[in-house]
């Protein structure tokens, strides 16, 4: 497989656009049928009906039917959802007040309505479930929105498990996240540098070892939060550019061998301290499979073709790097493979 092909399979970018006839539209669906986008991320801008998110989803699906592409959005419930009762979808509660009300069996009817109505959209993956746990109830990220069910991580697990469950159930992939654990943080990496040496706890960890020991995990999202004692010496970096949690813990330790996806490389966390190609190439060599850009911080229509030009002239230059896309791809396809049709 020419690098090009393999390393156009990593790539999850956001667009400017909310109709199928949009040159922007046409212009993303033509690099997925080349093989040069691996996906698309859709946000509330980019939804102006379900009528017209499913014709865009479709112009995707279609570019690539052998290989279907990542049509992504984040639609976790609560405050976090791109898809609203103003454009006629049935909302659901957080995952807070879903756990304090339902058990998990109930959680899994509510989700599965929830699961088959993006499924009936054309997407193929959801960013959920949340698997942090609610250890600092000031946290402005998590606990401020209720995104996670529980101070207890079994319970989050749980819970985590009926939502990934409901999924599978319609045909769409979720992603675990926000690896190794936000729910303990006193700060927010969408808005810059997030520390968590002197807050992250071990038990952060057993949503993931629970549900990784279950094989129900179809991506782990990493997250964009620096410990001192999973950096590279001197460095501040964070999970998401960090082989010492990606390859170390995720992987060696918990013994993860799926897709790791990035969380959105945009976020205030990772712009304002490396540049795209620092990001990029940090964070294949970190252990990430799929690159999430949002595209919203600086718009670019380019921007996937960017990311590619990297991915190929460092995989030129170096082999081993060259040798890490040919394990994503594999990863990748692996998982694409159970896209429903």
């Amino acid at each position: 497989m020419p690098i090009d092909q393999m390393a156009g399979q990593m790539i999850v970018v956001g667009f400017q656009g909310d109709d199928a006839g949009d040159s922007s539209v046409k212009a993303l669906a033509e690099a997925i049928a080349a093989g040069h986008l691996g996906g698309v991320m859709l946000l509330k801008t980019n939804i102006k009906s379900l009528s017209a998110v499913r014709a865009m989803n479709q112009a995707f699906r279609n570019a690539s039917p052998g290989l279907p592409p990542f049509i992504t959005l984040d639609q976790e419930g609560g405050a976090v959802e791109r898809l609203t009762k103003d454009v006629g979808f049935a909302e659901i509660p957080s995952a807070a007040a879903i756990a304090a009300k339902d058990s998990p069996a109930q959680a899994e009817v509510i989700y599965a309505r929830m699961a088959a109505a993006i499924a009936d959209l054309g997407f193929t993956v959801n960013f959920g479930p949340v698997a942090d746990v609610n250890i600092n109830p000031k946290n402005p990220v998590i606990a401020k929105f209720g995104r996670s069910y529980s101070a207890d991580p079994k319970v989050v697990a749980a819970y985590d498990a009926a939502f990934i469950t409901a999924h599978h159930a319609a045909g769409v992939l979720t992603a675990l996240k926000h690896f190794p654990g936000h729910g303990s943080s006193a700060a927010d990496s969408h808005e810059g540098f997030v520390d968590i040496t002197q807050t992250w706890k071990p038990e952060e960890l057993e949503p993931y070892r629970l549900l990784i020991a279950a094989g129900d995990l179809d991506m782990v999202m990493v997250g964009h939060l620096y410990h001192a004692q999973y950096a590279d010496a001197g460095a501040q970096t964070p999970s998401s550019l960090s082989p010492q949690w990606i390859d170390g813990v995720l992987r060696t330790e918990l013994g993860y061998n799926g897709v790791v996806i990035s969380d959105d490389l945009e976020m205030g966390a990772i712009r304002d301290h490396f540049d795209l190609k620092q990001t990029v190439t940090m964070a294949v060599r970190a252990g990430v499979d799929v690159l999430l850009f949002s595209n919203t911080a600086d718009y670019s229509a380019g921007l996937g073709q960017a990311i590619l030009d990297i991915l190929v002239a460092e995989s030129k230059a170096d082999p081993a790097f060259a040798a890490r896309v040919a394990e994503s791809y594999d990863r990748i396809v692996a998982l694409k493979r159970r896209i429903a049709n």
